[in-house]
Protein backbone atom coordinates (compact mmCIF):
# COMPACT_ATOMS: atom_id res chain seq x y z
CA UNK A 1 0.00 0.00 0.00
CA UNK A 2 1.20 3.52 -0.83
CA UNK A 3 0.73 6.64 1.23
CA UNK A 4 -1.77 8.05 -1.26
CA UNK A 5 -4.05 5.02 -0.84
CA UNK A 6 -3.08 3.24 -4.03
CA UNK A 7 -1.78 -0.32 -4.13
CA UNK A 8 1.42 -1.09 -6.06
CA UNK A 9 1.82 -4.37 -7.90
CA UNK A 10 5.40 -5.58 -7.38
CA UNK A 11 5.35 -8.44 -9.88
CA UNK A 12 7.02 -6.71 -12.83
CA UNK A 13 8.94 -3.49 -13.52
CA UNK A 14 5.79 -1.67 -14.59
CA UNK A 15 5.00 -1.16 -10.87
CA UNK A 16 1.33 -0.42 -11.57
CA UNK A 17 -0.26 1.71 -8.83
CA UNK A 18 -3.93 0.96 -8.57
CA UNK A 19 -7.01 2.47 -6.99
CA UNK A 20 -9.76 0.12 -5.82
CA UNK A 21 -11.22 -1.77 -8.78
CA UNK A 22 -8.46 -0.79 -11.21
CA UNK A 23 -6.56 -3.29 -13.34
CA UNK A 24 -2.86 -3.18 -14.14
CA UNK A 25 -1.37 -2.65 -17.58
CA UNK A 26 -1.56 -6.42 -18.10
CA UNK A 27 -5.35 -6.10 -17.59
CA UNK A 28 -5.64 -9.38 -15.69
CA UNK A 29 -4.32 -8.27 -12.30
CA UNK A 30 -6.90 -6.22 -10.41
CA UNK A 31 -7.10 -4.51 -7.06
CA UNK A 32 -10.15 -5.81 -5.20
CA UNK A 33 -10.40 -4.09 -1.85
CA UNK A 34 -6.96 -4.45 -0.30
CA UNK A 35 -6.01 -7.53 -2.30
CA UNK A 36 -4.38 -8.03 -5.69
CA UNK A 37 -6.47 -10.58 -7.58
CA UNK A 38 -5.51 -12.59 -10.66
CA UNK A 39 -8.78 -12.46 -12.60
CA UNK A 40 -7.74 -15.23 -15.01
CA UNK A 41 -6.80 -17.81 -12.37
CA UNK A 42 -7.96 -21.25 -13.52
CA UNK A 43 -9.05 -19.99 -16.96
CA UNK A 44 -7.26 -20.65 -20.24
CA UNK A 45 -7.41 -19.60 -23.86
CA UNK A 46 -7.05 -23.26 -24.86
CA UNK A 47 -4.91 -26.38 -24.49
CA UNK A 48 -2.80 -28.14 -27.15
CA UNK A 49 -0.22 -30.87 -27.33
CA UNK A 50 2.83 -29.54 -29.17
CA UNK A 51 6.33 -30.73 -30.03
CA UNK A 52 8.78 -29.25 -27.50
CA UNK A 53 10.70 -27.78 -30.46
CA UNK A 54 7.78 -25.38 -31.02
CA UNK A 55 8.46 -23.46 -27.79
CA UNK A 56 11.26 -23.37 -29.12
CA UNK A 57 13.42 -25.67 -26.99
CA UNK A 58 15.87 -27.82 -28.96
CA UNK A 59 17.89 -29.13 -26.01
CA UNK A 60 15.15 -30.03 -23.52
CA UNK A 61 14.17 -33.65 -24.12
CA UNK A 62 14.12 -33.26 -27.94
CA UNK A 63 11.29 -35.01 -29.70
CA UNK A 64 9.06 -35.04 -26.63
CA UNK A 65 5.55 -33.63 -26.46
CA UNK A 66 4.43 -30.75 -24.25
CA UNK A 67 0.98 -29.72 -23.10
CA UNK A 68 0.76 -25.99 -23.86
CA UNK A 69 -1.64 -23.38 -22.59
CA UNK A 70 -1.95 -19.69 -21.83
CA UNK A 71 -4.47 -17.23 -20.44
CA UNK A 72 -5.03 -13.63 -21.60
CA UNK A 73 -3.25 -10.30 -21.26
CA UNK A 74 0.42 -9.31 -21.20
CA UNK A 75 2.69 -6.93 -19.31
CA UNK A 76 4.47 -5.78 -22.48
CA UNK A 77 2.96 -3.78 -25.34
CA UNK A 78 4.78 -5.19 -28.36
CA UNK A 79 3.56 -3.63 -31.58
CA UNK A 80 4.62 -6.77 -33.46
CA UNK A 81 2.95 -9.34 -31.17
CA UNK A 82 2.39 -12.61 -33.01
CA UNK A 83 -0.28 -13.76 -30.50
CA UNK A 84 -1.99 -10.39 -30.11
CA UNK A 85 -5.52 -11.85 -30.18
CA UNK A 86 -4.68 -13.61 -26.90
CA UNK A 87 -2.10 -11.39 -25.22
CA UNK A 88 -3.94 -8.14 -25.99
CA UNK A 89 -7.41 -9.49 -25.32
CA UNK A 90 -9.70 -7.47 -23.08
CA UNK A 91 -12.52 -9.94 -23.61
CA UNK A 92 -12.50 -12.47 -20.80
CA UNK A 93 -15.09 -14.53 -22.69
CA UNK A 94 -12.21 -15.70 -24.90
CA UNK A 95 -11.15 -17.84 -21.94
CA UNK A 96 -13.38 -20.78 -22.65
CA UNK A 97 -11.50 -23.53 -20.84
CA UNK A 98 -11.51 -23.76 -17.06
CA UNK A 99 -9.06 -26.09 -15.37
CA UNK A 100 -7.72 -26.62 -11.90
CA UNK A 101 -3.97 -27.27 -11.56
CA UNK A 102 -4.52 -30.94 -10.72
CA UNK A 103 -6.68 -31.40 -13.83
CA UNK A 104 -3.94 -30.00 -16.05
CA UNK A 105 -1.35 -32.31 -14.52
CA UNK A 106 -3.72 -35.24 -15.02
CA UNK A 107 -4.25 -34.30 -18.67
CA UNK A 108 -0.48 -34.16 -19.23
CA UNK A 109 -0.08 -37.64 -17.77
CA UNK A 110 -2.98 -39.02 -19.81
CA UNK A 111 -1.64 -37.51 -23.06
CA UNK A 112 1.89 -38.81 -22.51
CA UNK A 113 3.38 -35.31 -22.44
CA UNK A 114 6.82 -34.97 -20.89
CA UNK A 115 6.14 -31.40 -19.78
CA UNK A 116 3.60 -28.60 -19.44
CA UNK A 117 4.37 -25.20 -21.00
CA UNK A 118 3.02 -21.85 -19.92
CA UNK A 119 2.93 -20.03 -23.25
CA UNK A 120 0.91 -18.11 -25.88
CA UNK A 121 0.84 -15.15 -23.50
CA UNK A 122 3.46 -14.43 -20.82
CA UNK A 123 3.19 -16.58 -17.67
CA UNK A 124 4.73 -13.76 -15.63
CA UNK A 125 1.31 -12.15 -15.35
CA UNK A 126 -0.42 -15.37 -14.26
CA UNK A 127 2.42 -16.41 -11.97
CA UNK A 128 0.20 -17.70 -9.12
CA UNK A 129 -1.73 -19.98 -11.46
CA UNK A 130 1.43 -21.15 -13.24
CA UNK A 131 3.19 -21.94 -9.95
CA UNK A 132 0.21 -23.92 -8.65
CA UNK A 133 0.05 -25.87 -11.91
CA UNK A 134 3.80 -26.49 -11.68
CA UNK A 135 3.44 -27.92 -8.16
CA UNK A 136 0.67 -30.24 -9.36
CA UNK A 137 2.77 -31.32 -12.37
CA UNK A 138 5.85 -32.06 -10.31
CA UNK A 139 3.76 -34.21 -8.00
CA UNK A 140 2.91 -36.34 -11.06
CA UNK A 141 6.44 -36.41 -12.51
CA UNK A 142 5.73 -33.83 -15.24
CA UNK A 143 8.30 -31.13 -16.10
CA UNK A 144 7.38 -27.45 -16.46
CA UNK A 145 8.36 -24.87 -19.08
CA UNK A 146 7.98 -21.07 -19.09
CA UNK A 147 7.88 -19.28 -22.44
CA UNK A 148 8.39 -15.68 -21.41
CA UNK A 149 9.72 -12.22 -22.16
CA UNK A 150 11.52 -12.32 -18.81
CA UNK A 151 10.11 -8.96 -17.65
CA UNK A 152 9.87 -9.58 -13.91
CA UNK A 153 11.10 -8.23 -10.58
CA UNK A 154 13.73 -10.15 -8.62
CA UNK A 155 11.72 -11.44 -5.63
CA UNK A 156 8.81 -12.95 -7.63
CA UNK A 157 11.32 -14.15 -10.23
CA UNK A 158 13.02 -16.29 -7.61
CA UNK A 159 9.75 -17.79 -6.44
CA UNK A 160 8.54 -18.38 -9.98
CA UNK A 161 11.64 -20.09 -11.37
CA UNK A 162 12.01 -22.28 -8.31
CA UNK A 163 9.07 -24.15 -9.87
CA UNK A 164 10.28 -24.22 -13.49
CA UNK A 165 12.44 -26.87 -15.14
CA UNK A 166 13.03 -25.01 -18.40
CA UNK A 167 12.39 -21.67 -20.07
CA UNK A 168 12.60 -19.96 -23.39
CA UNK A 169 13.23 -16.26 -22.91
CA UNK A 170 12.46 -13.75 -25.66
CA UNK A 171 15.36 -11.34 -25.98
CA UNK A 172 13.42 -9.11 -28.33
CA UNK A 173 16.32 -6.87 -29.32
CA UNK A 174 19.58 -5.61 -27.88
CA UNK A 175 18.82 -1.90 -27.55
CA UNK A 176 16.77 -0.14 -24.92
CA UNK A 177 15.36 2.11 -27.65
CA UNK A 178 13.71 -0.90 -29.33
CA UNK A 179 12.23 -2.09 -26.04
CA UNK A 180 10.92 1.37 -25.17
CA UNK A 181 9.50 2.30 -28.58
CA UNK A 182 8.16 -1.05 -29.74
CA UNK A 183 7.44 -2.93 -26.47
CA UNK A 184 6.75 -0.22 -23.90
CA UNK A 185 9.42 -1.72 -21.68
CA UNK A 186 13.17 -1.72 -21.01
CA UNK A 187 16.03 -4.08 -21.83
CA UNK A 188 17.85 -4.33 -18.49
CA UNK A 189 15.23 -6.36 -16.54
CA UNK A 190 15.31 -8.99 -19.30
CA UNK A 191 19.11 -9.20 -19.17
CA UNK A 192 18.86 -9.48 -15.38
CA UNK A 193 16.51 -12.45 -15.76
CA UNK A 194 18.92 -14.19 -18.13
CA UNK A 195 21.90 -13.65 -15.82
CA UNK A 196 19.85 -14.89 -12.87
CA UNK A 197 18.80 -18.05 -14.72
CA UNK A 198 22.36 -18.81 -15.77
CA UNK A 199 24.17 -18.17 -12.52
CA UNK A 200 21.64 -18.78 -9.75
CA UNK A 201 19.37 -21.60 -10.95
CA UNK A 202 19.44 -25.06 -12.52
CA UNK A 203 16.68 -24.10 -14.96
CA UNK A 204 17.53 -25.11 -18.52
CA UNK A 205 16.91 -22.11 -20.77
CA UNK A 206 17.22 -21.06 -24.39
CA UNK A 207 16.93 -17.61 -25.96
CA UNK A 208 14.82 -16.47 -28.90
CA UNK A 209 15.26 -13.25 -30.89
CA UNK A 210 12.59 -12.44 -33.47
CA UNK A 211 14.39 -10.54 -36.23
CA UNK A 212 12.31 -7.69 -37.70
CA UNK A 213 13.59 -6.13 -40.94
CA UNK A 214 15.04 -2.69 -40.31
CA UNK A 215 14.33 -2.76 -36.56
CA UNK A 216 16.74 -5.16 -34.83
CA UNK A 217 18.50 -7.09 -37.61
CA UNK A 218 21.67 -5.08 -38.21
CA UNK A 219 25.01 -6.87 -38.09
CA UNK A 220 26.17 -4.55 -35.31
CA UNK A 221 23.21 -5.27 -33.04
CA UNK A 222 23.31 -9.02 -33.65
CA UNK A 223 27.06 -9.04 -32.95
CA UNK A 224 26.61 -7.08 -29.72
CA UNK A 225 23.90 -9.47 -28.53
CA UNK A 226 26.00 -12.55 -29.27
CA UNK A 227 29.07 -11.10 -27.59
CA UNK A 228 27.01 -10.34 -24.47
CA UNK A 229 25.56 -13.86 -24.41
CA UNK A 230 28.99 -15.46 -24.69
CA UNK A 231 30.50 -13.22 -22.01
CA UNK A 232 27.65 -13.17 -19.47
CA UNK A 233 25.94 -16.53 -20.06
CA UNK A 234 28.46 -18.73 -21.84
CA UNK A 235 28.69 -20.22 -25.33
CA UNK A 236 26.49 -23.24 -24.60
CA UNK A 237 23.19 -21.34 -24.20
CA UNK A 238 21.19 -22.05 -27.38
CA UNK A 239 20.08 -19.02 -29.39
CA UNK A 240 17.17 -19.05 -31.84
CA UNK A 241 16.76 -16.42 -34.56
CA UNK A 242 13.16 -16.56 -35.76
CA UNK A 243 11.30 -14.97 -38.64
CA UNK A 244 8.84 -12.11 -38.20
CA UNK A 245 5.61 -12.04 -40.17
CA UNK A 246 3.49 -8.89 -40.58
CA UNK A 247 0.94 -8.69 -37.77
CA UNK A 248 -0.87 -6.51 -35.24
CA UNK A 249 0.39 -2.90 -35.46
CA UNK A 250 3.34 -3.71 -37.76
CA UNK A 251 1.60 -5.21 -40.74
CA UNK A 252 3.37 -2.80 -43.09
CA UNK A 253 6.78 -4.41 -42.55
CA UNK A 254 7.73 -7.38 -44.76
CA UNK A 255 8.41 -10.84 -43.43
CA UNK A 256 11.98 -11.66 -42.46
CA UNK A 257 13.94 -13.19 -45.36
CA UNK A 258 15.52 -16.57 -44.74
CA UNK A 259 18.84 -15.00 -45.75
CA UNK A 260 18.63 -12.65 -42.75
CA UNK A 261 18.24 -15.56 -40.34
CA UNK A 262 21.14 -17.42 -41.92
CA UNK A 263 23.34 -14.31 -41.76
CA UNK A 264 22.49 -13.84 -38.06
CA UNK A 265 23.32 -17.48 -37.41
CA UNK A 266 26.70 -17.14 -39.09
CA UNK A 267 27.46 -14.05 -37.00
CA UNK A 268 26.55 -15.90 -33.79
CA UNK A 269 28.64 -18.95 -34.69
CA UNK A 270 31.52 -16.64 -35.58
CA UNK A 271 31.25 -15.06 -32.12
CA UNK A 272 31.75 -18.49 -30.56
CA UNK A 273 28.22 -19.59 -29.66
CA UNK A 274 27.88 -23.37 -29.94
CA UNK A 275 24.19 -23.85 -30.67
CA UNK A 276 22.47 -21.35 -32.97
CA UNK A 277 19.20 -22.00 -34.79
CA UNK A 278 16.92 -20.46 -37.38
CA UNK A 279 13.18 -20.70 -36.75
CA UNK A 280 9.79 -20.31 -38.42
CA UNK A 281 11.35 -21.38 -41.72
CA UNK A 282 12.36 -24.58 -43.50
CA UNK A 283 16.15 -24.65 -43.04
CA UNK A 284 17.64 -28.04 -42.23
CA UNK A 285 21.12 -26.69 -41.55
CA UNK A 286 19.84 -23.90 -39.31
CA UNK A 287 17.43 -26.17 -37.46
CA UNK A 288 19.84 -29.00 -36.72
CA UNK A 289 22.05 -29.64 -33.70
CA UNK A 290 25.71 -30.45 -34.30
CA UNK A 291 28.55 -31.45 -31.99
CA UNK A 292 30.56 -28.32 -31.10
CA UNK A 293 33.76 -30.40 -30.99
CA UNK A 294 33.76 -32.77 -34.00
CA UNK A 295 30.93 -31.06 -35.95
CA UNK A 296 29.07 -34.33 -36.46
CA UNK A 297 25.31 -33.93 -37.04
CA UNK A 298 23.44 -35.10 -33.94
CA UNK A 299 19.81 -34.02 -34.34
CA UNK A 300 18.73 -33.28 -37.91
CA UNK A 301 15.58 -31.15 -38.05
CA UNK A 302 13.38 -29.55 -40.67
CA UNK A 303 11.22 -26.98 -38.86
CA UNK A 304 9.68 -29.04 -35.99
CA UNK A 305 10.30 -32.44 -37.57
CA UNK A 306 13.24 -34.60 -36.39
CA UNK A 307 14.67 -36.68 -39.23
CA UNK A 308 17.71 -38.09 -37.40
CA UNK A 309 18.64 -38.37 -33.70
CA UNK A 310 22.08 -39.47 -32.48
CA UNK A 311 22.57 -37.96 -29.01
CA UNK A 312 23.28 -40.64 -26.40
CA UNK A 313 20.83 -40.99 -23.48
CA UNK A 314 23.36 -39.30 -21.18
CA UNK A 315 23.62 -36.32 -23.55
CA UNK A 316 26.84 -36.94 -25.48
CA UNK A 317 28.05 -37.05 -29.05
CA UNK A 318 28.29 -40.74 -30.03
CA UNK A 319 31.38 -40.05 -32.16
CA UNK A 320 33.67 -38.15 -29.78
CA UNK A 321 31.81 -38.35 -26.42
CA UNK A 322 31.64 -34.56 -26.04
CA UNK A 323 28.83 -33.57 -23.64
CA UNK A 324 25.99 -31.71 -25.36
CA UNK A 325 24.44 -28.96 -23.26
CA UNK A 326 20.81 -29.60 -22.34
CA UNK A 327 18.50 -32.19 -20.84
CA UNK A 328 18.38 -35.53 -22.60
CA UNK A 329 17.10 -39.06 -22.02
CA UNK A 330 16.27 -42.22 -23.87
CA UNK A 331 14.92 -41.35 -27.33
CA UNK A 332 12.29 -43.64 -28.79
CA UNK A 333 10.30 -41.76 -31.41
CA UNK A 334 9.75 -38.05 -31.99
CA UNK A 335 6.28 -36.69 -31.30
CA UNK A 336 6.36 -34.98 -34.68
CA UNK A 337 5.46 -31.49 -35.92
CA UNK A 338 1.70 -31.65 -35.40
CA UNK A 339 -0.35 -29.63 -32.90
CA UNK A 340 -3.26 -31.43 -31.24
CA UNK A 341 -5.97 -29.42 -29.43
CA UNK A 342 -7.27 -31.16 -26.30
CA UNK A 343 -9.97 -30.59 -23.72
CA UNK A 344 -9.36 -30.64 -19.98
CA UNK A 345 -11.92 -32.73 -18.14
CA UNK A 346 -13.37 -31.03 -15.09
CA UNK A 347 -14.47 -33.10 -12.10
CA UNK A 348 -18.21 -33.77 -11.96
Amino acid sequence: MLEDGRMQCDLCPRDCRLHAGQRGACFVRQRVGDRMVLTTYGRSSGFCIDPIEKKPLNHFYPGSSVLSFGTAGCNLACKFCQNWDISKSRDMDRLMDEAAPAAIAEAAVDSGAKSVAFTYNDPVIFAEYAMDVADACHARGIKTVAVTAGYMHDAPRREFYARMDAANVDLKAFTDEFYFRLCGAHLKPVLDTLVYLRHETDVWFEITTLLIPGKNDSDAEITAECQWIRKELGPEVPLHFTAFHPDYKMDDIPATPVATLRRAREIALGEGLHYVYTGNVHDEEGGSTGCPACRAPLIVRDWYRIDEYRVTPDGRCPDCATPIAGRFGAFKRAFGPRRIPIAIHRPA
